[in-house]
């Protein structure tokens, strides 16, 4: 079929090149040889009259134009397949399907283990896949690279549609055996100790370091950690101090090792949105997988 004299079968070869930005791994992922995938590009560039993907030193880049067209483009194969290709029905008993979910490791580690027993439960065939967030999360669902996004609300992409799941106060943790267990939390204190401190991959602040400074409480960081699960193991033994989501809080004090305290002003609380592409709503397998995540979070502690 062509279009404009364009081989409509190219553009889902353009697709995999501009994600890719390799000749190999696209003609993998489309199930076709590396020479045939190559006489596509070559077609293509024909027909755009631009290089399109470019070689810098040992890899390839995408060209201006190439940049332009690539969100664009797959957001109509995103389209023509959660309209033509998926199918209209789910049996999460029968099915293999592999879905996709990106969240922080802070979500990972309080809906993780009750979504994965449920999965066991209900679709034992079914694949899912966790990934962690980027700088910017919304464009992994924009991209088409996750099915759903669980993150804070301001991470919301335009073009997403999404709800609320659920809400998280932030503490503050410490050693049973610091100098601060058995005392007040007051200001001087939580100003005056180290703290330990969640930076993001992004360079970008958490949650909590932006409330804490909005709250007008100066933070002292003397460790910076790349991962909200390490921070317990960073202040355990010490007298440093964190901020953290009270359900990671309440999880490792648990053990006993850990002491919480509320902050000595009031923090704004957390808001964890579950986030989808507004033309994939009606995806049976997505709204089951909703469905499945709901669940989840209906059973966790108020």
């Amino acid at each position: 079929m062509r279009f404009k004299k364009l081989d409509m079968n190219l553009l889902a070869a353009l697709d995999v090149l501009l994600r890719t930005c390799n000749v190999s791994k696209a003609a993998e992922e489309m199930f076709i040889t590396q020479s045939a995938m190559s006489n596509a590009l070559a077609r293509l560039r024909t027909y755009f009259d631009d290089p399109l993907l470019i070689q810098v030193g040992r890899r390839m880049e995408l060209s201006p134009f190439a940049e332009t067209i690539r969100d664009p483009l797959r957001d109509v194969m995103l389209r023509i397949e959660s309209t033509v290709i998926t199918s209209p029905q789910f049996d999460p008993r029968t099915s293999t399907r592999e879905l996709t979910i990106a969240l922080s490791d802070y979500s990972l580690a309080v809906l993780g283990a009750a979504l994965v027993q449920r999965l066991a439960d209900e679709a034992p065939l079914v694949r899912v896949n966790f990934r962690p967030q980027h700088a910017t999360p919304g464009k992994l669902l924009e991209r088409g690279e996750i099915d759903l996004l669980i993150a804070p609300d301001f991470t919301a992409a335009d073009s997403s549609v999404g709800e609320t799941l659920y809400q998280d106060d932030i503490c503050v943790i410490a050693c049973a055996r610091s100098s601060h267990a058995g005392k007040v939390m007051d200001l001087e204190r939580i100003t005056g100790a180290p703290h330990v401190v969640m930076e993001p991959f992004s360079g970008q602040e958490s949650f909590a370091v932006i409330a804490a400074r909005e709250a007008g409480l100066k933070l002292s960081p003397v460790v910076t950690t790349y991962a909200f699960n390490s921070i317990p193991d960073l202040v355990r033994g010490t007298d440093r101090i964190a901020l953290l989501q009270r359900r990671l809080g309440q999880k490792a004090a648990a053990s006993g090792d850990f002491v919480l305290f509320d902050p000595p002003v009031a923090l704004p609380r957390l808001s964890q949105t579950m986030q989808w592409l507004g033309h994939r709503e009606r995806d049976p397998g997505l709204v089951w997988l909703r469905g499945l995540v709901r669940a989840c979070v209906d059973d966790m502690c108020p």
